[in-house]
């Protein structure tokens, strides 16, 4: 039984949700999804409380029906989705299922319910509660085994369908200008803010012939279009909204370099996607993304999510077109060797079997 959002949301835990229904693991076993969560319905104080209660009471129903073998849970290490989460894994454990506890994201176990004993205490009690825990990340299963974490910690990337990527080529970075890009959700925190602000610093040094195309939508998007209007970048930055499918993959064909400075991550599907489009990836040192991308050969890091800091890395990395080249090339290569669907199945289909045996 795996559980998470609804298969219909946008969002990464759906698409990765998704994945392991559309893989093989879905011939070797019988797969029933259970869904949680809300999924940004609109919901009264009443509404919320009722979801809350009773899902986890239908979550007890459905294993009585069902009788899996294992329950692959899906969180993140935030408030919301920890307590939720915990109600679940409570019911499983009474239940006797074979727990996998997939944590997508979210605060390091050190940060986590503050810095106090009986915060700390309570926490290492319930991550001791699955038979197994899966990160995303090597540098994550480090901060979980220096929180004294017990149980086996197993590290299994995001993947991405490389069949959708299946034409991509190596950008060749011939024409005079270049086409930076953002895809994703259109909130604070992901960084397009600074990233137009560092568009229109290098306007106002006289640094021209960038374009910067803008994917998504979210409650940012107001102040975003307010910021290209008071910089007078409306012939610079385009809005293009939401984009699936054959549209998305035109746009990843329309930019030449994914910039990202976003402040807090697990392992974005954006970043594989980027590199399976062999484009390379300026971004931010967070959550897994140093795992993925290395300085210099898929992409750069940025030191600060300061605009003057990210106007001065882009005008270095765009005049370097030699540097650009051999990033779309390593891109390429990383994603096709290391982020397929076929090996997160086999992955999961090894863990799956331990529990089993």
């Amino acid at each position: 039984m795996v559980c998470g959002p609804s298969r219909d949301a946008v969002s990464g835990v759906s698409t990765h949700v998704n994945q392991i229904f559309g893989s093989s693991l879905a011939k070797t076993y019988c797969l029933v999804h259970f869904q949680v969560g809300s999924e940004g319905r609109p919901e009264s104080t009443p509404q919320k409380i009722v979801r809350i209660v009773a899902s986890p009471l239908t979550l007890l129903k459905e294993i009585v029906r069902f009788r899996p073998d294992v329950i692959h849970l899906n969180t993140s290490l935030v408030r919301n989705a920890y307590w939720r989460d915990l109600a679940y894994l409570l019911v499983a454990r009474i239940l006797h299922c074979k727990v996998v506890y997939q944590v997508h994201g979210g605060d390091l176990p050190s940060d986590f319910l503050g810095h106090n004993t009986l915060g700390r205490g309570f926490l290492r009690w319930s991550l001791a509660i699955p038979d197994v825990i899966v990160l995303l990340a090597e540098s994550e299963r480090e901060a979980y085994r220096s929180f004294a974490t017990a149980k086996p910690l197993i590290v299994i990337p995001n993947a991405i369908d490389l069949a959708e990527y299946r034409a991509a080529r190596p950008k060749s970075f011939e024409g005079s200008g270049i086409v930076l890009g953002y895809i994703g959700r259109l909130a604070a925190e992901k960084g397009v803010g600074e990233a137009i602000r560092a568009v229109a610093i290098l306007q106002r040094s006289g640094f021209d012939g960038l374009r910067f195309r803008i994917a998504g939508s979210g409650p940012y998007e107001r102040e975003l279009r307010e910021s290209v209007d008071r910089e007078g970048l409306q012939e610079v930055v385009e809005f293009v909204g939401p984009v699936f499918g054959e549209a998305k993959a035109r746009f990843w064909e329309s930019i030449d370099l994914f910039v990202f400075p976003t402040a807090r991550e697990g392992l974005p599907y954006t970043i594989l996607e980027a590199m399976a489009s062999a484009t390379p990836v300026l971004t931010t040192r967070v959550g897994c993304i140093p795992d993925t991308i290395q300085e210099g050969v898929q992409g750069a890091f940025l030191s600060s999510r300061d605009p003057e800091s990210i106007a001065g890395r882009l005008r270095a990395i765009v005049t370097d077109r030699e540097r650009l080249r051999s990033m779309s090339s390593e891109a390429l290569r990383c994603a096709r060797d290391h982020y397929s669907v076929e090996r997160l199945a086999a992955q999961f289909d090894e863990l799956y079997r331990g529990l089993l045996a």
